[in-house]
C-alpha cells in the first residue's frame, strides 16, 4: 500500500511538471499567435485598401469585418471547446493556426492579384464592397476567434484557475499583438515587401501549429496518472465563489452585455484617440502603428496586473465596475488637462511650438538621432540630442500619458470578469466565447457608430461627452449591486449623475480644443470636422487678414492667398496642354492647385477628388471671413465637381480618361502616400489619359523620380515637378505665353494674385527642363516604389 502511494505521488509530480511545461509553451506560442494576428491586420488593411480605397469608410468597414469574423469564431470556438477533451482542444488550436498560415500564404494572390487587379470594379457598389470585405476576411479571422476558447479550455485544470489561466492567455496574446504592431510598423515595413511579411507571418503560425500538435499528446502523458483533487484545488476546498460579495448578483447574461458595452467604449475611445493623437503628432505612416502598440500594450499590462489581483480580490464585481468607470474618467480627464495646460505650462512649451508648426517631425532623422542617443550619446550635438528627446516625448510619452491609464483599466477588467462568471468547468469554453463575442460585437458597433456617424454628427469633443455619460451607468450598477446601506446607495446614485455631468462639462468646446492642438488661440482658427477627418485654417490674426495656413489632420497642406509649388502644379500642365478639356485633381487643401488648373477656356470639367470632406466646410467658412476672389471662384465654378473619396480608387473604378491627371503635393511619408507614388499608380494614370494627355506629380524624392520615368514613355523633368504622357510633350514657351494673353485666362489668374509669368521664367528659363529622349533605352531600376513595397513611405534607405 505504501509503495502504491509513493508511485502515485511520483506520477503526480510528473504530471504537474508536464502541465507546467505545456502551459509555458502554450503561452509562448500564443504570444506568437497574437504577434502574427496584428501583422496580418496591418498588411491586409493596406492591401485591401487598394480594392476598397484608403478613405475612412473603407478602413472602418475593414476593421469591422475583421472583428465580425473573430466574433463568430469566438462563439463557435466556445461551443466546440466544451465538447472536446483537453487534448482535442489543443489539436483544434493547432488546426486553426495552420489554417491561418495557409490562408496568409494565399492572401496576396486573393486580395491584390484577384480582387484588386482583376475585379476592382466590384468595389463601385458600396453594398457589394462591404459583403466582399466581410466574406474575404471571414476564414482567417474566424480561426483567430476560435483560438482563445480552445486554448483556455485546454489549459484550465480547475475552475479556481480559470480567471488566472484565461487572463494569462488573453494578456500574453495581447502583448504579442502589441509587439507585432510595433515591429511590423517600425522594422518589417522598412525592410521587406508586404508579400514577404505575410510569408513571415505564415511561417510563424505554421511553427505555432507544429508546436501545438505534439503538446496535445504530451498533455495526456503519463496516461494513467491524473492530478488528485488537491492538485486541482490547491488553494482551498470551498466553493469557487465563496469569497465573492454576498450582495445582489447580476446574471451572467448581464455581465456578457456589460462586456459588450466595454468593447463599445474601448473601440470608440480608440477611434477618438487616433483622431486626437493623429492631429497632435501630425500623422505620418508610423503614427497609427505606434498608437496601436501603446493601446495594446496598456491592455496587456492591465491584464497581467489583474491576474495578480483577481485571486486576492473578494469583491470582483465591485472592482470590475469601478475599473470600467476609471476607463472613462481617465480617458476624459487626461486630454482635457493636457489641452488646458499645454499653452500655459513651461514644461509643455515644446509641444505647443510643435502644434503651431506647419510640417510634421522628420521621423527618419529623429529615429536616427534616438538610436545615436541610446548607443553613443556623447557623439551627438545638442540639436540632435534635443531632436531625439522630443521624438521620444512625442511618439511615446504623449500617447502613454493620454491612453495609458484607461487601457490599463480595460486590461485589469478582464480577469475580474472571468472570476465573476466562470462558475462551471463544463461551460468554461462557451463563457469565454460568449464574452469574447459580446466584446467584439460591442467593439464592432463602436467602430461603426463612432467612426462613421458620431464624428460627423458630434465631432470629437462631443463624442467624448457622450462616452462620459456612460460612466454614470457603471457607478449606478456599482451602487445597486455592491452597496447595502440605503442612504449610501442613494448618495452614490446622485454621485454617478454628478460625475457623468462633470465629465461632460469639463471638456473644452470643439473650437478651443482643436485650435489649442494647432498652437493658436480659438479666435484665430476655423474648424471643420467629420468622419473623414479634421480640417482647420489658422492665421496670425483673428480677422484672417494675414496669411492663413490650411491644415488637414494636423499637417500643413497649403495656404491662402495662393502661391508657390501648389500654384505651379496647377497652371503648368494646363498651359502646356494644347486643349485640356477634362482634368482630375487628387487633393483639395486650400484649393490652390485646383484653382490654377482651371485657367483655360477650353476646360469644360474639373473633378476634385478629396479624401477629407470637411475641407469643403472649412473653405466655405473661410470665404465668409475673408474675401479672396480665387477661393470664391473654386467654390462657385460650375465646371468643378467635388468627390469625397479615395482618389486612386476613383480613377480606377470610373474607368474614364482625362486630359490631365495629377495628385496635389503630398509628403512621401504621409500615411498611404505610397499609393500615389508607386509604379502601379503611375501605370494606372497612364492608362487613363486621353491621347496626348498629361500626368503630373510632385517629386519629393529621387525614388519618386525614378519610379515615374520608368513608367511614362515621354516625360519632362522640371526638377521638383514631373509631367508624363503617352505621346511626345511639346514645350513651346511662346505658345504658353500666348495662352496667358487669352482674355478668360488673364482675368481668371488675376483673381489669385500669383505672378504666372515669373514662375514660368523660373521653371523654363532658370531650371531648363529636361525632356526624355525617345531614342534612348528606358531607364530600369529595382529601387522604385511599388504598391506592395512603398519604400519612401516607410523611409527605406
Amino acid at each position: 500500500m505504501e509503495s502504491d502511494r509513493a508511485i502515485s505521488r511520483s506520477d503526480l509530480r510528473v504530471v504537474l511538471r508536464t502541465e507546467q511545461f505545456v502551459s509555458f509553451v502554450a503561452l509562448t506560442i500564443f504570444f506568437a499567435s497574437g504577434f502574427s494576428a496584428l501583422l496580418y491586420q496591418v498588411i491586409w488593411q493596406r492591401i485591401l485598401g487598394f480594392f476598397s480605397g484608403a478613405d475612412v469608410y473603407s478602413v472602418t468597414i475593414i476593421v469591422a469585418a475583421y472583428m465580425a469574423g473573430m466574433g463568430v469564431g469566438s462563439l463557435t470556438g466556445g461551443y466546440l471547446a466544451d465538447r472536446l477533451s483537453r487534448r482535442g482542444n489543443l489539436i483544434l488550436f493547432a488546426g486553426v493556426e495552420l489554417g491561418i498560415a495557409l490562408f496568409a500564404l494565399g492572401s496576396k494572390g486573393l486580395y491584390y492579384d484577384w480582387l484588386y487587379r482583376q475585379n476592382a470594379h466590384l468595389a463601385s457598389s458600396p453594398l457589394l464592397m462591404v459583403v466582399i470585405l466581410f466574406v474575404s476576411l471571414l476564414i482567417p479571422t474566424f480561426c483567430m476567434g476560435v483560438s482563445l476558447p480552445a486554448l483556455a479550455r485546454a489549459l484550465t485544470r480547475s475552475i479556481e484557475m480559470a480567471a488566472g489561466t484565461i487572463g494569462a492567455l488573453y494578456g500574453i496574446n495581447t502583448l504579442g499583438a502589441a509587439v507585432g504592431a510595433g515591429v511590423t510598423t517600425w522594422i518589417l515595413l522598412r525592410q521587406y515587401s508586404f508579400e514577404t511579411i505575410l510569408q513571415m507571418g505564415a511561417a510563424m503560425n505554421a511553427l505555432v501549429a507544429c508546436t501545438a500538435f505534439p503538446l496535445a499528446w504530451l498533455l495526456m502523458r503519463p496516461r494513467n496518472a491524473q492530478p488528485s483533487q488537491s492538485a486541482s484545488h490547491p488553494a482551498r476546498q470551498e466553493s469557487p465563489h465563496a469569497d465573492q460579495e454576498s450582495g445582489r448578483q447580476l446574471p451572467v447574461s448581464v455581465w456578457i452585455a456589460l462586456y459588450g458595452l466595454s468593447g463599445f467604449i474601448a473601440l470608440s475611445l480608440e477611434i477618438l484617440w487616433v483622431r486626437m493623437l493623429g492631429v497632435m503628432l501630425k500623422s505620418t505612416a508610423f503614427t497609427f502603428g505606434t498608437l496601436l502598440t501603446i493601446f495594446l500594450g496598456g491592455l496587456a499590462l492591465g491584464t497581467f496586473l489583474g491576474i495578480r489581483q483577481a485571486p486576492r480580490d473578494r469583491h470582483p464585481m465591485r472592482s470590475f465596475l469601478l475599473l470600467q468607470t476609471g476607463v472613462i474618467v481617465f480617458a476624459l480627464i487626461a486630454p482635457t488637462a493636457f489641452v488646458t495646460q499645454v499653452g500655459n505650462t513651461a514644461w509643455l512649451a515644446a509641444f505647443w511650438r510643435y502644434f503651431g508648426g506647419y510640417d510634421p517631425l522628420d521621423v527618419g532623422r529623429a529615429t536616427a538621432a534616438l538610436t545615436g542617443l541610446l548607443l553613443n550619446p556623447t557623439a551627438l550635438d545638442a540639436e540632435t540630442q534635443s531632436l531625439a528627446q522630443f521624438f521620444f516625448l512625442l511618439y511615446v510619452m504623449l500617447p502613454t500619458l493620454l491612453i495609458g491609464l484607461p487601457t490599463i483599466c480595460m486590461g485589469m477588467s478582464f480577469p475580474m470578469l472571468q472570476k465573476i462568471i466562470q462558475r462551471d468547468p463544463d461551460t468554461l469554453g462557451r463563457r469565454v466565447g460568449w464574452l469574447q463575442t459580446s466584446n467584439i460585437i460591442g467593439s464592432m458597433l463602436g467602430t461603426l457608430l463612432t467612426g462613421l456617424a458620431a464624428l460627423s454628427w458630434l465631432g470629437t469633443p462631443d463624442s467624448l461627452r457622450v462616452i462620459g455619460a456612460l460612466s454614470g451607468l457603471f457607478l449606478a450598477l456599482f451602487a445597486w449591486g455592491c452597496l447595502t446601506h440605503t442612504r449610501v446607495r442613494r448618495a452614490t446614485y446622485v454621485g454617478s449623475i454628478v460625475i457623468a455631468s462633470g465629465l461632460a462639462l469639463i471638456i473644452p468646446d470643439a473650437q478651443t480644443f482643436w485650435a489649442t492642438l494647432h498652437g493658436v488661440p480659438p479666435s484665430n482658427a476655423i474648424v471643420a470636422e467629420d468622419n473623414t477627418g479634421l480640417a482647420l485654417i489658422k492665421s496670425g490674426s483673428s480677422d484672417f487678414s494675414r496669411r492663413a495656413y490650411v491644415m488637414s489632420n494636423g499637417i500643413g497642406q497649403s495656404a491662402i492667398p495662393y502661391g508657390w509649388t501648389h500654384s505651379v502644379l496647377g497652371f503648368l500642365p494646363t498651359l502646356i496642354h494644347p486643349k485640356p478639356q477634362t482634368i482630375a485633381i487628387i487633393g483639395l487643401g486650400s484649393g490652390d492647385t485646383l484653382f490654377h488648373a482651371g485657367g483655360r477656356p477650353e476646360t469644360k470639367e474639373l473633378i476634385c477628388i478629396e479624401i477629407v470632406g470637411s475641407q469643403m466646410d472649412m473653405l466655405r467658412e473661410m470665404a465668409q471671413r475673408r474675401e479672396y476672389p480665387a477661393l470664391l471662384s473654386i467654390l462657385n465654378d460650375p465646371r468643378i465637381t467635388y468627390e469625397i473619396t479615395d482618389g486612386r480608387s476613383y480613377i480606377m473604378q470610373r474607368g474614364r480618361t482625362y486630359d490631365i491627371i495629377e495628385a496635389d503635393a503630398l509628403r512621401p511619408n504621409s500615411a498611404y502616400a505610397g499609393n500615389l507614388y508607386s509604379e502601379e499608380y503611375f501605370r494606372l494614370v497612364l492608362n487613363h489619359l486621353n491621347p496626348g494627355g498629361l500626368a503630373v506629380t510632385w517629386v519629393p524624392t529621387e525614388r519618386v523620380r525614378t519610379t515615374f520615368i520608368q513608367v511614362f514613355p515621354h516625360y519632362v523633368d522640371f526638377g521638383d515637378i514631373l509631367i508624363g504622357s503617352n505621346a511626345p510633350i511639346e514645350l513651346d514657351l511662346q505658345a504658353i505665353y500666348q495662352r496667358l494673353e487669352d482674355p478668360f485666362t488673364r482675368e481668371y489668374y488675376q483673381r489669385s494674385g500669383v505672378n504666372i509669368k515669373q514662375w514660368l521664367d523660373e521653371y523654363f528659363v532658370k531650371r531648363r527642363p529636361l525632356a526624355s529622349d525617345p531614342s534612348a533605352p528606358p531607364p530600369r531600376s529595382r529601387d522604385t516604389n511599388r504598391d506592395l513595397f512603398p519604400r519612401d513611405e516607410f523611409l527605406v534607405r
